[in-house]
């Protein structure tokens, strides 16, 4: 389930591209698909594990081209161990939400990416997730969960402080808002939950026309996520 969009992004074949928190890395496998030179960097070591066995599993499988490259690094969003401008694409997916020194973290990305490259950065749009948050204090009081929500002028604000030019902007997940809200009111073990959760992995394996139309037309209103693409202004 991908929240940036790689053809807005335009990742190309041979381009470096960065994927910061990048988790099961999602994003990091559709760059490489695409014949990217892919760095997936996460602080938890167990998930790249899990990262690095699966970029083995596409490459022994061809579903990379022939050129490109992937591997993972443990490191940490605000001290990005890369010279300045050294990434085409940048990637930060549901990652800034998390941490309290957000705009150290931004100019970090900003740093890494080249001068006429790109970046996109997605986080929980406002007011799905104030929802969220007003419904349990658990979804966000967890350790390592959401520090703080986003409304979408602040965050483009922040992002273009740090010299970035925001270019573009979406919506996704319109369908994933009533799971979590679900989720906050009721446990895992409910009902409802597993029956929508059925739902979103049926629509994840299958993509059916009925529902990718009804999150397509959704994602204004509903979407869960908010996504920014900007580009880094050429020198």
């Amino acid at each position: 389930m991908l929240t940036v969009d790689f053809e807005r992004l335009g990742v190309r074949p041979g381009d470096r591209v960065l994927d910061v928190g990048c988790g099961a890395g999602r994003h990091a496998f559709e760059a490489y698909r695409r014949g990217a030179d892919v760095v997936a960097l996460d602080q938890n070591a167990a998930e790249l594990d899990g990262v690095e066995a699966m970029f083995a599993a596409m490459a022994d499988a061809g579903e990379a081209p022939a050129g490109a490259s992937a591997r993972t690094v443990v490191g940490d969003a605000l001290d990005l161990e890369f010279a300045d401008d050294t990434f085409d694409c940048v990637i930060a997916s549901e990652v800034l939400e998390h941490i309290v020194e957000d705009e150290k973290a931004m100019w970090d990305l900003a740093r890494v990416v080249k001068p006429g490259g790109k970046v996109a950065v997605s986080v929980p749009r406002w007011w799905p997730e104030r929802v969220c948050w007003s419904l349990s204090d658990a979804y966000h009081e967890v350790e390592g969960g959401h520090v703080r929500i986003y409304r979408a002028v602040e965050l483009v604000g922040k992002l273009s402080a740090t010299g970035l030019r925001p270019v573009h902007r979406h919506h996704a997940h319109a369908l994933h808002s009533p799971y979590w809200w679900l989720k906050c009111v009721a446990r895992d073990e409910h009902p409802l939950v597993r029956l929508y959760h059925r739902l979103l992995v049926w629509d994840l394996m299958k993509r059916p026309w009925l529902t990718r139309t009804a999150e397509r037309l959704l994602d204004p209103v509903l979407g869960k996520s908010v996504v920014i693409y900007l580009e880094k202004p050429d020198a």
